[in-house]
């Protein structure tokens, strides 16, 4: 992010704008919403630069920019659409302390202007780092249809009403009140007026009120293989609530961003072979927020019913007496298969799945051997990247044929997701090439479609010949 977006107050600070054609008005049309005292310098200004700088707080000089006029302004617009000019009058405005844009060029400006979207006092800015202002623009339309009119109305009667919310706990009940009357019965109230909305929130207040504490509670949510789009629903809504997140290590930080600001985030990292949050220790911080009436979310990578310690935690919650729930998410093997273009079950090849660990708290897990090594089978191994040595000499010894395809997926679903296509005689060798850094599940007995598609056309061929 090279432009760091931040809400200037410009409430009587000046604003210098020069230039008096079409990027000079269009920018005058826009800093006229603020409470900024705004000078014009041009000399032969647009009709409709004379008519908006008539208004009070709006000054229209009829000269050149020059030394002096920027002193205390807070911003600067170079905006005669002539480079050299706009390099003179912005050399000045640094010099005497403004901040300044140079209208259409990006890199000489110090500050960039967003498209908004105005709902006074909700305000949002949408940029694109120059990048694409027609994009920004569509953005902005899009959001336009989608806020309601009465939007900025509720927000302005809402801040007026804050000092007596406040009666209302911190936390949970006091973002329970909020929620029903900006997504409910404000929208209603507002129907009838400013004045039906200012008589409903008294008896709103007073129904929040009454209501008994909220419990707290551990919702267990399955981010997914590490896309954030891949979220349900019901696990953004999760997090969107949630007072405190105490999360695994693979969460990536896109999932993390997702979080309420004001939520207070901790990792509890498990590294395979390596350092590790102890598990009494995580149930113990879950006992503990929720038991202080937190609304606690447990993310865990993948879903949270695979490989992840699931009933400890429960059964740690149920004998502090606290309510869980538990909310699916996409777990890695299926988003390994959908990578690899494959379906997990295939008539004619395996009416079963397996879903495996490649170790468990003894060691290196040991399975039904005979029926993985069958011809057909398929298996997502998951942990399995420092037992490949382990896996393959199981297989190989139960009459599993070297040649069996095993794709290995790291970092599944992600930016940087990468396919490795195997044997399962030389799985260990070709894993240990690969230099596999990431979480990554083995897929015993698919094949990347393409190679899979390739190696049948070469067959083909061979058999014709």
């Amino acid at each position: 992010m090279q432009h760091f977006p931040i809400f200037l107050d410009l409430a009587g600070r000046r604003v210098v704008i020069v230039g008096g054609g079409a990027a000079a008005l269009a920018k005058l049309r826009l800093l006229d919403r603020t409470e900024a005292r705004i000078t014009v310098f041009a000399e032969n200004p647009d009709p409709a630069i004379v008519g908006i700088t008539s208004a009070q707080r709006r000054h229209l000089v009829g000269r050149d920019f020059g030394p002096g006029d920027a002193l205390c302004a807070a911003l600067v617009y170079a905006a005669t659409e002539d480079a050299a000019e706009d390099a003179r009058i912005a050399a000045i405005a640094r010099a005497e302390g403004a901040l300044v844009n140079i209208v259409d060029n990006l890199e000489d400006s110090q500050f960039i202007t967003p498209a908004i979207v105005d709902r006074d006092p909700v305000t949002i800015a949408i940029g694109t780092e120059g990048a694409a202002p027609v994009l920004a623009r569509s953005i902005k339309r899009d959001l336009e249809d989608r806020l309601p009119a009465t939007l900025g109305m509720l927000a302005r009667i809402g801040k007026a009403f804050r000092p007596l919310a406040e009666a209302l706990p911190m936390g949970a009940r006091r973002r329970d009140f909020w929620a029903e009357y900006y997504h409910d019965a404000g929208p209603r109230a507002a129907e009838a007026g400013e004045e039906g909305v200012k008589a409903a929130l008294p008896a709103l207040l007073e129904r929040h009120m009454a209501v008994a504490p909220r419990k707290g509670a551990v919702d267990f949510v399955g981010a997914g293989p590490g896309d954030p789009e891949l979220l349900t629903m019901k696990a953004r809504a999760a997090l969107d609530r949630a007072d405190v997140v105490i999360h695994d290590r693979l969460v990536p930080a896109a999932i993390l961003e997702l979080a309420r600001r004001e939520a207070t985030v901790i990792e509890a990292g498990k590294t395979g072979f390596g350092p590790a949050m102890p598990q009494d220790e995580i149930n113990a911080l879950m006992v503990a927020h929720a038991g202080a009436g937190a609304q606690v979310v447990r993310l865990k990578s993948g879903d949270p019913t695979v490989f992840g310690r699931l009933d400890e935690e429960i059964e740690a919650l149920e004998a502090a007496g606290l309510d869980w729930r538990i909310v699916p998410g996409i777990t890695a093997a299926s988003a390994a298969a959908a990578s690899l273009g494959q379906s997990l079950t295939r008539r004619g090849r395996n009416s079963d799945l397996r879903v495996l660990t490649g170790h468990d708290i003894d060691g290196f897990a040991d399975h039904d051997w005979r029926t993985l090594a069958r011809p057909g089978a398929v298996a997502a191994i998951y942990m399995g990247k420092r037992a490949a040595r382990f896996l393959q000499g199981r297989l190989m010894m139960h009459g599993a044929d070297p040649a069996t395809p095993v794709s290995a997926v790291e970092n599944a679903s992600r930016p940087d997701q990468r396919v490795f296509r195997c044997t399962l005689g030389t799985l260990n060798d070709d894993l240990a090439a690969a230099g596999l850094t990431g979480p990554a599940v083995l897929m015993l007995g698919l094949a990347p479609r393409a190679a899979e598609t390739a190696l049948t056309a070469t067959e083909t061929q061979e058999i014709a010949l």
